[in-house]
């Protein structure tokens, strides 16, 4: 639903889209190595810019818990982007680019960006609706809802000295408060719209 997309989650992919042309980070292996590749690699001595040894490899993919074949991948992305517009020697003499041997197989421009207004929409509409708890009710949600390692309840009922029988009532009654804004939010998007298309042209 609209009430579990995370804050946050504007600000790294904000990140994911400035770092690279190239798209990457669409899923949570690859953030969790977009963020963490570079200081795992510090700590193993992995220094180098080129393609990692098979043992780093394992050691990585171990480390943060995702498959060697993600770790090589997200090595090769952060080494920097290629340009398309490179020049390639085929077969028999003939030249040409790099974009020339590209098939485009995904969805188009129009549609990504339409993609995209709906997901900024999304945030909008989550943002606004999180204006209808007060500043407990929204600590406790951010906390149990929207963060990536989200906090016990018991360590939230020490943080405000009550019992984590009523934290979770807490919980549950901010995360139906903020459910019924967003879909009362998506009721006027829907009813503005219909006025729209309703006008005469």
């Amino acid at each position: 639903t609209y009430a579990m997309w995370w804050i946050k989650a504007s600000i790294q992919e904000y990140i994911l889209r400035s770092w690279s042309l190239v798209k990457m980070g669409t899923t949570a292996n690859q953030k969790r190595l977009f963020f963490n590749l570079r200081k795992v690699k510090g700590k193993i001595q992995a220094l180098d810019d080129g393609d990692l040894k098979p043992d780093q490899i394992a050691e990585i993919a171990t480390r943060l818990n995702v498959s060697e074949a993600e770790v090589v991948s997200m090595n090769r992305r952060l080494s920097g982007d290629a340009s398309l517009n490179a020049p390639i020697r085929a077969t028999e003499g003939e030249s040409g680019e790099w974009q020339d041997w590209l098939v485009d197989d995904h969805e188009s421009q129009e549609d990504m960006l339409i993609e995209q207004d709906e997901l900024e929409n999304r945030r909008g509409m989550l943002a606004g609706a999180m204006s209808v708890l007060n500043d407990r009710e929204r600590r406790i949600f951010e906390a149990r809802r929207l963060s990536e390692e989200p906090l016990t309840l018991e360590e939230l009922s020490g943080e405000f000295d009550i019992s984590r029988e009523r934290v979770r009532q807490i919980e549950v009654r901010a995360f139906e408060k903020v459910q019924d804004a967003v879909k009362a939010a998506a009721k006027r998007q829907m009813s503005a719209l219909r006025t729209i298309e309703a006008r005469p042209q």
